[in-house]
């Protein structure tokens, strides 16, 4: 009896031992080793539309291609709201495994440690390659020498008209884009036909009324960095300019308000309507315009100025939050989606800048590009433009800015008052930065 006892006491132990062997085996990465089947991280982002589609389909391929990581795409209603939202995410310490963000938003979440380097990554990484990517996108990935993004797609604001408007008009595009005081004179011309409305349409916002001020020879910061020089004369000038155009000559209008992207589409469909002959937006609007009645061209100068629209970047990164586990499974769909063949597709679809200079030699995209040259426009722009402004307030610069834009395009206050409080606000923020 006692030999009986013994002996299941033995087997019972040993079954033990194996099923905490086999557990230990299935289930390794509940202690730090390798995971027992595919990792599944969330993806924001703030795309509309037919980018928001195309996200979806690149981010299936991704998925199909492999079997280590699985990508769920969240898509939020707009840049600014992921950014948001993500800040109280990672408070919440339940942040999603991946998101994309604008420089400035990258900056300060990095200077607040708040990003997952990725140094280690690259560096393993067979097709990363700083000196393929663009200077003016893969700088900002950088604060110092370590790496916290990968430049997903590229973007900047060209000139969309209506080409059968132009020619009903005899106008030439070239000539009537070649400077904004054209563009002005043009787009009375067209009115005072009765073809349109307006004749121009800016974009909602600080950013078109920025790429005009630095297109007047304007600055952001003083070359030390201790000024703002948001109330100088080639801002004025410039911004007095557009709010002549939309306020008093009416050549233009500004669509503001609406749920995320709302006032975008408004302007799109304006146009495309032929309420308006063209308007300034994104390159990324391409995906959403018909090109047998739309062209572009790269936005002017004024005053004689060349042209230097602002230049940036959308970025991938990943909050410090996440397991190492999960920055891995990031990072492949990261690099993923910024090699040449991806980023194209992208780019061919979307009409967002590619990141690399490889992109440019795949063969179907240099095809593409040589049939609708329209879809070089962007791309030839960042060559020249400037580079994305990053903001080393936190973004309270860009805050002042846009509250005095909205000031001047929708309120039509005063240039010089809107642009000399929004200097007082934004050199308070400024100097309080660089005396910490």
């Amino acid at each position: 009896m006692k030999k009986n006892l013994l002996f299941a006491l033995i087997m019972s132990a040993l079954m033990m031992v194996l099923a905490a062997c086999t557990t230990s085996e299935a289930g390794e990465s509940s202690t730090g080793s390798e995971p027992s089947g595919p990792v599944t991280i969330e993806f924001w982002y703030g795309l509309g539309s037919e980018a928001d589609i195309k996200m979806k389909e690149i981010i299936k391929d991704f998925n199909a291609s492999q079997d280590e990581v699985i990508v769920e795409a969240i898509p939020q209603a707009s840049y600014s709201e992921t950014y948001q939202k993500l800040q109280a995410a990672i408070a919440a310490k339940d942040a999603p495994g991946l998101f994309i963000t604008e420089s400035s938003s990258l900056v300060d979440l990095a200077s607040k440690s708040a990003l997952a380097p990725l140094n280690k990554y690259a560096s393993e990484d067979s097709i990363f390659d700083k000196d393929d990517f663009l200077d003016v996108f893969i700088d900002a990935a950088y604060v110092g020498e370590e790496l916290y993004a990968l430049p997903a797609y590229g973007t900047t604001q060209v000139m969309y008209f209506r080409k059968d408007i132009y020619e009903q008009a005899g106008i030439d595009p070239k000539e009537a884009f070649s400077s904004w005081e054209n563009v002005a004179e043009i787009s009375k011309k067209l009115q005072e036909q009765g073809v349109v409305e307006y004749g121009h349409l800016p974009m909602w916002g600080s950013g078109n009324l920025i790429d005009i001020a630095l297109s007047n020879g304007g600055e952001m910061l003083s070359e030390d960095g201790k000024e703002v020089l948001i109330d100088s004369k080639a801002w004025t000038d410039s911004w007095e300019f557009m709010r002549k155009q939309i306020h008093d000559n009416k050549t233009m209008k500004v669509n503001s308000g609406g749920q995320g992207w709302e006032y975008w589409y408004k302007t799109i469909d304006e146009v495309l309507a032929g309420k308006a002959a063209g308007y300034t937006g994104s390159s990324g609007d391409k995906g959403d315009l018909d090109f047998t009645v739309i062209d572009s061209i790269p936005q002017p100068g004024l005053n004689g100025n060349a042209a230097a629209p602002i230049v940036g970047a959308l970025f991938m990164a990943v909050p410090a939050i996440n397991s190492d586990e999960e920055v891995a499974a990031a990072y492949k769909f990261m690099s993923y989606f910024s090699s040449a063949e991806v980023n194209v597709d992208w780019a061919e679809h979307i009409g967002y800048i590619p990141v690399r200079e490889s992109a440019m030699e795949v063969p179907e995209y240099a095809a593409f590009i040589e049939e609708n040259p329209y879809a070089g426009i962007p791309y030839k722009q960042a060559l020249t433009g400037s580079p994305d402004f990053v903001d080393p307030t936190g973004g309270k610069i860009f805050d002042a800015i846009s509250i005095a834009a909205d000031k001047v395009e929708l309120q039509n206050v005063s240039v010089e008052e809107a642009l000399k409080e929004a200097k007082k606000v934004a050199q308070e923020a400024l100097d309080k930065h660089n005396n910490q």
